[in-house]
């Protein structure tokens, strides 16, 4: 798994964990993943796993049961993508953060501009929760 290439273990996973989310919509326990691909052990599951959302195959909602989301079903695709470092989420979420800040003490249209911009930057990025958050917060502001 640590090769940047896909596998066909990984596309077995991959496809798995896609099928199960559109048939049951939520994503498979580690449990059934093992049941259904063979594996021996839960952490062999959670290894591949790991590696998948590593990769940008796959990622966790949250740190709830069944939060796995799929990023591509198309490996060859995904080795392409660059995942966001919470460095750089830390980043952007706090650029946005003082783009409001400064929009709530004094109306600026160019402010407004770049809010569009970075809360576009968030859905791009795969921050889709911080994209929602913040684009409700945003609608807010607009509304007054």
């Amino acid at each position: 798994m640590n090769n940047d290439r896909s596998t066909k273990r990984q596309r077995e996973l991959l496809n798995f964990v896609d099928g199960f989310i559109q048939g049951h919509g939520y994503g498979p326990s580690y449990r059934e993943i093992m049941r259904a691909l063979g594996y021996k052990s839960v952490s062999t599951v959670a290894i591949h796993i790991d590696g998948l959302i590593t990769k940008g195959y796959l990622r966790k909602r949250d740190n709830s049961a069944r939060s796995l989301e799929v990023v591509t079903t198309h490996l060859d695709d995904a080795s392409t993508r660059k995942s966001v470092t919470p460095t750089q989420e830390k980043w952007i979420i706090n650029a946005v953060t003082e783009r409001f800040d400064a929009l709530e003490k004094q109306h600026d249209d160019k402010v407004l501009d770049e809010l569009y911009v970075l809360i576009g930057a968030l859905k791009i990025l795969g921050l889709e929760d911080a994209h929602v958050a913040m684009r409700a917060r945003l609608s807010d502001i607009i509304k007054r």
